[in-house]
């Protein structure tokens, strides 16, 4: 089965700004986006969809250590990544 495009993962994460998403600690954080910047709730990180598409190549991941050196607020890429909502249970 051909992996999902990124293109309809980045539209999921769209699609789910402002609802609550949990960090690997359990920490409660909700989204915006603006234009292509994911704008996280607990931090002033402007993540970009490229970080996100950087992560995406790697799913699963086992955790935000993992890309702490690949993207900006990797607790918040893993976390929106790894959600059921994002994921569809696909990874």
């Amino acid at each position: 089965m051909p992996k999902t495009s990124f293109e309809e993962i980045w539209e999921r994460i769209i699609a789910n700004a402002g609802r609550i998403f949990h960090t690997i600690n359990g920490l409660p954080f909700t989204y915006r986006i603006k234009g292509t910047i994911v704008l996280p709730s607990r931090t002033d990180y402007q993540i970009s969809m490229s970080d996100f598409e950087k992560a995406y190549e790697m799913v699963p991941i086992r955790g935000p250590g993992v890309i702490s050196n690949i993207v900006r607020g990797s607790a918040y890429v893993w976390a929106i990544l790894h959600d059921q909502r994002i994921s569809l249970d696909e990874w």
